[in-house]
């Protein structure tokens, strides 16, 4: 078993004795979100630590994407709700990269490409982003990754 998931059990049972509900709650849909990708496939399997990572981010994103939607949907309420969910779990991600670390991450992969011949242009950010993608590893929103790469090779 992953860090990630017996971490999250862990708390799970902080949380069900001190019976907050929050907590609670937020933690078995983070626990419930690892098992359903254990076992989506043909078959069943534990997942790695990076995995696990993984789909707590990808939960984290839909929890901020859900939030806006309500926020511009006029609903307030559900949107501090998905707001605070996404704050919960973000606890479980490790520390954000700040723009100028992705910047700097960014011009070593694009001078690592730009030695091996021509320096890289758009047509290349695939293989930007894919380099840039493997190191950063949950560390920063894809978003912000993918907008610092274009301003790099525009």
């Amino acid at each position: 078993m992953g860090a990630l998931k017996e971490q999250l059990r862990a708390d799970l049972v902080v949380a069900m004795k001190a019976r907050d509900e929050a907590a609670k709650s937020n933690v078995r849909m983070a626990l419930a979100a690892i098992m359903n990708e254990e076992v989506a496939g043909k078959q069943a399997r534990e997942l790695t630590d990076e995995e696990e990572l993984r789909v707590i981010t990808r939960e984290v994103s839909k929890r901020k994407d859900s939030a806006q939607a309500y926020a511009e949907g006029g609903r307030p309420e559900l949107a501090v709700k998905e707001a605070g969910e996404a704050e919960f779990l973000s606890q479980y991600l490790p520390a954000q990269l700040g723009d100028d670390e992705i910047s700097a991450i960014v011009d070593a992969r694009i001078a690592e490409l730009a030695a091996g011949g021509e320096a890289p242009t758009m047509k290349q950010m695939g293989q930007v982003m894919k380099a840039v993608t493997a190191e950063i590893a949950g560390r920063a929103d894809g978003r912000r990754v993918s907008d610092i790469v274009r301003a790099a090779l525009g």
